[in-house]
Parts: C-alpha cells; sequence; structure tokens
C-alpha cells in the first residue's frame, strides 16, 4: 500500500500497490475524487468532471 496526498485537501490517499495510470480514487477525507496521472511516484490529479451530452 503506498500513500500519497489529496491535492484538494492534503489529506492522506491509500493507494494499492497494483493501482494503475487512469484509476479513479476517492479521497475519504474531503469525497474528491482523483485520477492517479503517474505511478512512481504517485501523482494525483482532480479526475475529469463527465460531461452530459444529453443524446447528441
Amino acid at each position: 500500500m503506498t500513500e500519497t496526498d489529496c491535492v484538494e485537501c492534503g489529506g492522506t490517499v491509500a493507494l494499492h500497490d497494483d493501482s494503475e495510470v487512469g484509476e479513479i480514487v476517492d479521497c475519504e477525507t474531503c469525497g474528491v475524487e482523483l485520477e492517479l496521472l503517474e505511478a512512481e511516484p504517485p501523482v494525483l490529479d482532480r479526475a475529469p468532471e463527465l460531461e452530459e451530452d444529453w443524446g447528441e
């Protein structure tokens, strides 16, 4: 298990050793969704918001 800091609140985010780039994880402190951008060392950023396409 690897730990890194949340980019939103600075809380600790635990990552499994087999986490892959692109994986979405939740910060247990503030609840924000984070995307794993790099595995070694772990780099997180806010996950992109999904936009509604309204059937287009």
